[in-house]
């Protein structure tokens, strides 16, 4: 009977470790899992944004449409706290941690609401001139609707605001995502929204227009920063 060489037997050895195919699903798998799962996860995430930003989108626009009513408009708060209570509870049901911030300006026409733009200002400062695109350093300015500050989008406080008046109503949420995988590439983990309708009041009444424009100067601060009237 003959016998292998120690060479031969080794060489089959061989031969039958290249061909085998015992255990190589669960290597495959070993390798495309940690893919697998950050896909997943990821597309869970985003899942999830798209849905909070749909809800948010939805509770804007009913708020706006409820804050234009004239039982909202004026100086009366209470059913301004009331709507925003309600956004606040809705969005803070789909994430407890959520932090909520809302805003109303108002504009006396479609069109101002839409463009936000600044108030006219000169924008250079003595002794030293220079522009930073900032009303400081007592710096001159058109104030269009006379409320005794610059405003940096055109608008005024909705306290200001009545009948025909257009209301900018803005909603930010931000919250620590579902999976914070951009961690991984250099993020903070988490999540912004912001969601912004334009409503008009209701014509319970005639549109109060503003006076002649007042010629002010921003206040004396950090340049860099808007400054308050003087």
């Amino acid at each position: 009977m003959r016998t292998s060489s120690p060479f031969h037997r080794a060489r089959h050895a061989l031969k039958r470790f290249v061909v085998a195919q015992d255990g190589a699903t669960i290597l495959e798998f070993g390798l495309i899992a940690p893919a697998l799962c950050v896909l997943l996860l990821g597309s869970l995430d985003v899942a999830h944004t798209l849905y909070m930003q749909s809800v948010l989108q939805g509770a804007v626009q009913k708020a706006a449409r409820d804050g234009t009513l004239e039982s909202s408009a004026g100086l009366s708060a209470t059913p301004r706290d009331t709507i925003d209570t309600l956004v606040r509870n809705q969005l803070g049901t789909l994430n407890h941690s959520a932090t909520i911030t809302i805003t109303r300006r108002f504009y006396k026409t479609f069109s101002k609401a839409a463009a936000a733009q600044a108030e006219t200002f000169t924008d250079s400062a003595a002794p030293s001139p220079y522009q930073d695109n900032k009303c400081n350093n007592g710096e001159a300015y058109t104030d269009a609707n006379n409320n005794g500050r610059f405003d940096r989008d055109g608008g005024d406080s909705i306290e200001n605001a009545g009948a025909r008046d257009n209301v900018v109503y803005t909603v930010n949420v931000s919250y620590p995502r579902m999976f914070p995988l951009d961690k991984l590439v250099g993020g903070n983990g988490t999540t912004s929204l912001t969601a912004t309708t334009v409503l008009s009041n209701q014509p319970y009444g005639d549109q109060t227009q503003y006076n002649t424009p007042t010629v002010r100067n921003c206040g004396v601060g950090t340049p860099g920063a808007d400054a308050p009237a003087t």
